[in-house]
């Protein structure tokens, strides 16, 4: 086996534009994403709405698009009226996804408000009630933010301070309803029913809304694709989209298998595109489904499953520290890759959301009335938004491969590539080795470039290496030497365990 990984890139060959939604992000009621994260008044560098600059800074470089809100498992107990009019008079809530209490501070038109301060890039991706709720709520809620005025609901969104609509385009209908865990847990063809019913009152008010229907909470589930084409024989001509979830953590310190996670992520989109188009065919419609993969990221679930347990019942804490993962050099580089297979399936997953923004399993970290800082896998996810739009590539790589055990034989580079409108085209790849350098050559004749721009990378001699409160700039991309490109065909050393981006021009 040779130990160069090799493919060619050629703009005849190409998978399909990027769309910006593919680099959403994800706010939802749950720890301190909200408060002490995204909001925090008595911060000292809180805005008149009490948002923290800070945070917003880094939001803003980090390059989100659409974000997902409010939840999420929050989302399946909650009520839209109590996060609208004067904040000191709404009211406290149970929030029973999370055990705690929603002081609903942060409501509906301060998340508004957020989104257009990180910018025009910010769209707002609402997501509505079908646990405890249903159609007449999803209405009500739509009035409110969307109709522009001359009724009940939207003139009390103008007598809240809101007189322009908030426009919101994108709706999930419910979240993860295949799950047992949620608040009003529903059986496929119960949330068909109910998907289907309150996706046509929708699309009554407004024709044009692209609605998000559930698909399974992950490729492991029992009821996986059984799910989807259920769901979908009810929902196909009236959703855009059906979402899926994933996350990854290694198992029994298995890093190895971690590292090839990507695997997984393909295959359960190429099985959910496989399911979608099955149902389309049998309806025998030309309409085609696309993918919301509206939660992902690397996530220490089992640790959250052993404290889940340990809840006493009558403590229901206030913005609690929860899912605060610290994420080391392995992670970013599984984040990256992660990132990868999302660029490499464009053509039909059109959005996607890192769960989550801040604090939550997030890129961000705050620490109230404190400092914010860059998780290692804030720096994957800004290089992609950056420099992953345009068009991208068909890649198909001959690589070394190593053995894993959980996915079998894995290849140890895992990479894709987007060439923007002015001609560039940027390289992503991943060195799955944990120990051995890996020679890449790139064939790319056709495309006229010239000269490799940047080679960085994210590696680090210590793989656990990670950014802290006490060491925030610990973790940070380098520049590598040695990159070139000579008569068509690049040449670079991938270092172990490394997130690579190579400009090219």
């Amino acid at each position: 086996m040779h130990d160069t990984a090799r493919f060619t890139l050629d703009p005849a060959f190409t998978v399909g534009t990027v769309d910006p939604r593919l680099f959403g992000s994800f706010v939802e009621h749950l720890g301190r994403c909200v408060y002490t994260g995204i909001f925090e008044p008595d911060h000292p560098t809180a805005d008149e709405d009490g948002v923290r600059r800070d945070v917003l800074d880094l939001v803003r470089e980090l390059g989100v698009t659409a974000v997902r809100y409010p939840g999420g498992n929050f989302v399946s107990g909650y009520k839209w009226e109590d996060s609208v009019g004067p904040a000191e008079e709404r009211p406290h809530r149970l929030d029973l996804a999370w055990h705690s209490t929603e002081t609903n501070r942060f409501g509906l038109s301060e998340y508004i408000a957020f989104l257009r301060k990180i910018g025009p890039q910010a769209e707002p991706m609402m997501a509505v009630n079908l646990g405890t709720r249903g159609v007449a709520e999803a209405l009500e809620l739509q009035e409110y933010a969307n109709h522009p005025s001359g009724t009940a609901l939207s003139d009390l969104r103008a007598a809240h301070g809101d007189k322009d609509p908030f426009g919101i385009r994108l709706w999930c209908l419910g979240n993860e309803m295949d799950g047992p865990w949620q608040t009003g847990h529903k059986t496929a063809e119960e949330y068909g029913r109910i998907a289907a019913e309150t996706a046509r009152a929708m699309r009554q008010i407004d024709p044009g809304v692209e609605l998000v229907a559930c698909g399974s909470s992950g490729q492991s589930m029992p009821t996986f694709a059984a799910w989807e084409a259920t769901v979908l024989a009810e929902t196909y001509d009236l959703v855009d989209y059906i979402s899926l979830h994933a996350y990854y953590e290694p198992v029994d310190g298995d890093v190895d298998s971690f590292l090839a996670s990507a695997v997984d992520m393909e295959s359960f989109i190429e099985n959910v595109v496989a399911t979608c188009d099955h149902v389309g065919a049998r309806l025998k419609s030309k309409k085609r489904i696309n993918l919301s993969f509206d939660e992902w990221n690397v996530w220490y679930l089992s640790r959250w499953q052993e404290r889940a347990t340990t809840f006493a019942p009558d403590d229901w804490p206030q913005a609690p520290r929860l899912l605060e993962d610290n994420y080391s050099v392995t992670d970013a580089v599984v984040f990256g890759s992660l990132l990868i297979a999302l660029l490499r399936h464009a053509d039909r997953v059109t959005v996607a959301c890192l769960a989550q923004l801040v604090n939550v399993i997030a890129p961000i970290m705050t620490e109230p009335g404190g400092p914010a800082w860059r998780q290692t896998t804030f720096f994957p996810f800004a290089q992609a938004s950056r420099y992953g739009r345009g068009e991208v590539l068909d890649v198909r790589v001959d690589s070394p491969t190593y053995d894993t055990e959980r996915y079998g034989e894995a290849d140890l580079l895992h990479a894709t590539a987007v060439r923007a409108e002015d001609g560039s085209v940027t390289v992503f790849a991943v060195n799955r080795s944990r120990t051995a350098p890996l020679p890449l050559e790139v064939a790319l004749p056709a495309l006229g470039l010239t000269r490799v721009v940047e080679h960085s990378a994210l590696a680090d001699a210590d793989p656990d290496a990670r950014n802290t409160l006490d060491e925030p700039e610990r973790v940070a991309p380098h520049p590598v030497g040695g990159t070139a490109l000579r008569d068509g065909t690049l040449t670079a050393v991938l270092e172990p365990l490394s997130w690579n981006v190579i400009r090219l021009a």
